[in-house]
């Protein structure tokens, strides 16, 4: 079960400050306590946090923490904003085009709003589009060869990254761990990153789609900075520092929240 709107809110405060506190919450939200209450109840229940006097703390560690999250937990962080920022993503890609898409549960929401649209080639390394797709009217749908990481689904290692050169095609969409505020794309495994680059490398627009907590984690491998970024789709307008590196790079933001969507350049 996806987690409700407040929930998510109220997790990526967590996940920014590695604590909630119930009447602040409450206040915010302008909730009872016991509405309150019964979210972070919730939200304990699925492991996500943990219940101290006051309010709840973080599970998985300290606000920015190096640890990833589990890709079950990860589909239902921010899932609203996640399938926002998927429709929008699915827009800017025209019908007739062929797309690379790597793993990641963004993604996963950009392949679900392709469903219903016909004549694409979808080359990826991710086992969840694949299924996502399976009876569209996507005209091919092709999977990369490798290991699959049973946790997550991807295709990863040496074989999946010589699959995607074998390919160039007019988009590439990808996700990522991390954004640092100098614009660069972060992840954490070294085999899921090769692919990466090489879905960028072979797409002549790239396309990366990260919610607004993606601003305050931090991941230890770079997948790019900004210059390999054409355009970037988020729930959220960035912070100034992540702004100004895509503005030097020319890289359009696109920012999907309800009461301000719109489409402009960083600055």
């Amino acid at each position: 079960m996806n987690l409700t709107e407040r929930q998510s809110r109220i997790l990526a405060v967590a996940r920014r400050d590695g604590r909630v506190d119930v009447d602040s919450l409450a206040r915010e939200f302008d909730l009872t306590t016991q509405t309150i209450r019964r979210d972070l109840n919730e939200l304990c229940l699925r492991g996500l946090l943990t219940r101290v006097h006051g309010g709840a703390i973080l599970a998985h560690g300290l606000p920015g923490s190096l640890a990833n999250v589990g890709y079950d937990e990860r589909r239902a962080l921010a899932s609203v904003e996640k399938r926002r920022i998927g429709e929008c993503a699915a827009a800017l890609l025209p019908d007739h085009c062929s797309v690379m898409m790597n793993i990641g549960t963004t993604v996963e929401q950009v392949a679900s709003a392709l469903y219903e649209r016909s004549g694409l080639m979808i080359v990826t390394n991710n086992l969840n589009v694949v299924n996502i797709l399976s009876g569209s009217p996507v005209k091919s749908l092709i999977l990369a060869g490798g290991e699959v990481r049973q946790s997550d689904g991807a295709v990863i290692g040496e074989a999946a990254v010589e699959f995607m050169r074998g390919f160039r095609v007019d988009y590439a969409v990808i996700g990522a761990s991390a954004l640092d505020a100098e614009g660069g794309v972060m992840d954490f495994d070294l085999r899921e990153v090769s692919v990466a680059r090489a879905i960028l490398d072979n797409a002549r627009h790239t396309v990366l789609v990260a919610d607004r907590q993606k601003f305050e984690r931090r991941a230890p491998v770079r997948i790019c900075d900004m210059g390999r970024i054409d355009t970037v789709v988020t729930d959220l307008e960035p912070p100034e520092s992540f702004r100004d590196a895509c503005a030097l790079a020319d890289t359009r933001i696109v920012v999907t929240e309800p009461e301000r969507a719109e489409v402009a350049h960083a600055r």
